[in-house]
């Protein structure tokens, strides 16, 4: 009897034990705490924001909608975003037509050598005709600004203390959950925002019937009237179109379908009493169409009445169910792990932890898959492409305006979407392209009286191409060539041909408005870009003049080659008939002037070796043909890239939040994986105690892992992914290399799914920094080469047939 016993109680020992493994494994992929918001607020106040608790919240998304998800108890607070929510309007007036007579001056007055003259001559000249973005005098403009729709505010009606508080966001479902007791009730709020069904829903349940008790309003900074209806909640109102007129129209409706309870309208609020159960479906739409010139959706009010029929006609579980099955169909397709991490510690803890002792093997995949998490929050199918926040802004202006900028920023952004496997949240990218080809056509022609399109550092949803209103940093040209390199990479990496195919339209006209634009240095005979700065970088003159405006920048020279070659690439996979300009533009692209190496071995970012005003400035700009570029790489031209890694040697480890990822990117190219490390680190510092020492300097990780630019800007979260993807993989060569920048104290891990190009999915696993298995997995048939620790081996693959490399390098 007695070893029975014994047994009885080991087997529930193992149980028991199993459970909490279990419960502990549970909260992979998951970020959490044991507070709400207002909590961590008052505890640690951030230094960089006015809504400090808007930095603790929980992000989620369904490239749509968005919602901040704040956790809070008694008076809840659900900030809201629609993705097309702007001010503004399209700007006619925006172009130049008197700058291109000026063109040929300063060329001429910049081959000379003449500085000074040159550059108050394109200041003067070769600027927006009108006022640009507006951030320098704060106006509302006709470039407008992306904003906040407002709040949605949930409150209990009551102050009762609380306990055994929980909240996490679950990266792999997209499900926000807060669960605490009060009064001895046990209560429960589910969030997500479901791209099947177009709406955010938000679920409140208790285990005693009768417990929820709930006042809905809706309100925002401005420019709103709210209304409660019958059976919803019912926010309107229209944007101001910087003309001094009325702009954009937009809708924002709550639903509460109840389990028991009733429901009372009172003006300006809904009343909930005694529900068992409260499911609020939130949907919300503007009149905004992505189609240049006139940009208005006429029937969003029909098109918002049908997602709300179809969301309410659904029980809580359909459409959790839906939700769940889409969103976690991508996030599933990469798992990543290091050690035996279990992720068992509340996530702002696991970074002060970092900080005290780097090599945490929780936090970075952990943050690796927060950053797949947000692009595909932010980034779907038939929306607009993440901008500057992403998907999440809390205020009316918000930083930037919330824009695209296209100096790296939206570029970054969409770094990671093909290696990390959610290559389908590159469309809103090539849509955006494909509408801003129309306008940039007609910037092109009457800004510089030239052919094709031209896109500047600065860009909206209404179609704005023209330069900056400050020729220093706004006379970028190499925007709409770097941001045509994503054509290219998507098909490299999905090898889909009926892609390529509606993006060759767009590479060719690029590349028509660049043979027009280069110029021929009179004194070496090569073809230069100019007038024109290295992305807001300057430089100082032999006369001490301090200057941003040059001809044949590094960054113009190696984008224009990129593109260049993607276009030429894309005539051959395609089979282009069109020999004349072919022949044209591999003639342009042979005598495009290269990189060149500077007398203290550093890449020259400018044409000639100027002083530098700022060596260690943010921007890597000149560095762009070594990553995200390839023409300059480790095995193909040596001398180039040491070049690189002495430039970034000098620019050190300093910079803004989106900095670390770019030089992530490039240390990982240069296959030193303890410096990119370093710098993953940095980016990880926690940013939220005004004492802390680590407040100080760009960049740093607020509490719900949101990038600090400051302020937070997130295409520093999808820098540091593609940072690591690369650290794990590279494919940028004619061969695919296994862990090629594996820092020494990531000894043991695994990782699936990621994506090579040539569409091949790669599956890893090391100990002691030693790969033990590895699999391949090809799409299509294709011949590959796979380099391993300075071996090589050929394969030919067959569609769909995981090979195990482990075996094949071994044999």
């Amino acid at each position: 009897m007695n070893k029975i016993k014994l047994w009885v109680w080991c087997i529930g020992l193992l149980f028991v034990g199993s459970l909490q493994l279990k419960a502990q494994e549970s909260k992979i992929n998951k970020i959490w705490f044991n507070s709400p918001a207002d909590a961590l607020a008052k505890d640690r106040p951030y230094v960089w924001d006015s809504d400090p608790e808007w930095l603790k919240a929980l992000p989620i998304g369904n490239g749509s909608l968005g919602a901040m998800v704040f956790g809070d108890v008694n008076q809840e607070r659900i900030q809201l975003n629609e993705m097309t929510l702007w001010s503004g309007s399209r700007d006619d007036e925006a172009d130049n037509p008197d700058a291109s007579r000026h063109l040929g001056k300063i060329r001429e007055l910049l081959f000379q050598g003449k500085y000074k003259e040159a550059t108050e001559l394109t200041v003067r000249t070769q600027i927006t005709k009108g006022l640009g973005s507006g951030r320098a005098n704060g106006a509302n403009l006709p470039f407008g600004c992306f904003q906040t729709l407002g709040d949605l505010r949930l409150d209990f009606g009551t102050k009762a203390t609380y306990d055994d508080y929980y909240r996490e966001l679950d990266l792999m479902t997209g499900v926000s959950l807060t669960r605490f007791s009060q009064n001895g009730v046990n209560f429960i709020r589910e969030v997500f925002a479901s791209h099947p069904d177009q709406a955010i829903i938000i679920r409140l349940t208790a285990d005693r019937p009768g417990a929820i008790n709930v006042r809905l309003t809706m309100d925002r900074p401005e420019r709103f009237n709210t209304v409660a209806l019958k059976d919803e909640l019912r926010m309107v109102g229209r944007m101001d179109n910087g003309k001094g007129g009325d702009g954009m129209r937009y809708m924002a409706r709550v639903i509460p379908v109840l389990d028991g309870g009733q429901m009372d309208s009172q003006g300006e609020s809904i009343q909930i009493n005694a529900a068992n159960a409260v499911t609020l479906v939130v949907a919300a739409k503007t009149d905004y169409k992505q189609q240049y010139p006139e940009f208005v959706n006429p029937n969003f009010e029909k098109e918002l009445e049908a997602v709300v029929k179809k969301a309410t006609s659904k029980a809580y579980n359909k459409l959790k169910s839906r939700h769940v099955e889409d969103f976690s169909s991508f996030m599933k397709r990469v798992d990543f792990r290091l050690g035996n991490g279990l992720n068992n510690v509340p996530t702002n803890e696991l970074m002060f932890n970092n900080q005290l002792s780097s090599g945490n093997q929780d936090l970075y995949p952990l943050y690796f898959q927060y950053g797949r998490y947000l692009l595909l929050s932010s980034s779907r199918e038939g929306g607009l492409p993440t901008n500057l926040q992403g998907i999440w802004a809390n205020k009316i202006q918000t930083p930037w305006n919330g824009d695209y900028h296209t100096d790296i920023n939206v570029q970054m952004s969409y770094w990671p979407a093909e290696v990390t496997n959610l290559s389908e949240t590159h469309r809103p990218l090539f849509d955006l392209m494909a509408s801003l080809s129309i306008p940039g056509k007609k910037t092109a022609a009457v800004q510089y009286q030239m052919q094709g399109w031209v896109l500047h550092p600065i860009t909206n949803v209404w179609g704005y191409t023209s330069p900056g209103e400050s020729a220093r940093w706004g006379m970028h040209v190499g925007g709409g060539g770097w941001i045509a390199q994503h054509l290219w990479e998507h098909y490299a990496f999905t090898q889909n041909k009926a892609h390529l195919n509606s993006a060759y339209p767009m590479l060719k006209e690029a590349c028509l408005f660049y043979l027009d634009w280069l110029a021929e240095d009179p004194k070496t005979g090569k073809l230069v870009s100019g007038p024109s700065p290295s992305p807001e970088n300057s430089f100082r003159t032999s006369d001490g003049y301090v200057s941003q405006i040059s001809m044949g920048s590094s960054h113009d020279q190696q984008v224009i080659f990129n593109l260049f070659e993607n276009t030429l690439n894309t005539i051959a996979v395609l089979g282009i008939n069109d020999a004349a300009f072919r022949k044209r533009l591999q003639t342009a692209k042979d005598k495009l002037a290269r990189p060149k190496i500077g007398s203290d071995g550093r890449l020259m970012e400018w044409a000639e070796e100027f002083e530098e005003v700022e060596p260690t400035h943010r921007h890597m700009s000149h560095l762009f043909a070594m990553y995200p570029g390839n023409e300059i790489t480790l095995y193909k031209t040596p001398e180039l890239a040491n070049a690189v890694q002495k430039s970034l040697e000098v620019r050190g480890d300093s910079g803004v939040g989106w900095t670390f990822g770019w030089k992530m990117g490039l240390w990982a190219r240069l296959h030193n994986g303890d410096r990119a490390l370093k710098l993953l680190d940095r980016q990880l510092r926690p940013k939220f105690d005004h004492s802390s020492k680590t407040s100080g300097g760009g960049g740093g990780t607020y509490y719900n892992l949101f990038n600090e630019g400051p302020p937070f800007q997130i295409d520093g979260n999808f820098g540091v992914v593609a940072g690591v993807a690369e650290m794990l993989l590279q494919s940028h060569e004619e061969f695919i290399e296994l862990l090629p920048a594996l820092p020494k104290s990531w000894s043991d891990g695994e990782v699936s799914g990621l994506v090579a190009r040539g569409a091949m999915e790669i599956d890893m696993k090391w100990e002691d920094g030693i790969l033990k298995d590895a699999f391949i997995k090809a799409k299509y048939k294709t011949p590959c080469k796979i380099k391993y620790n300075n071996k090589f081996i050929e394969l030919k693959l067959s569609p769909g047939k995981r090979i195990n490399l482990k075996k094949v390098l071994a044999s």
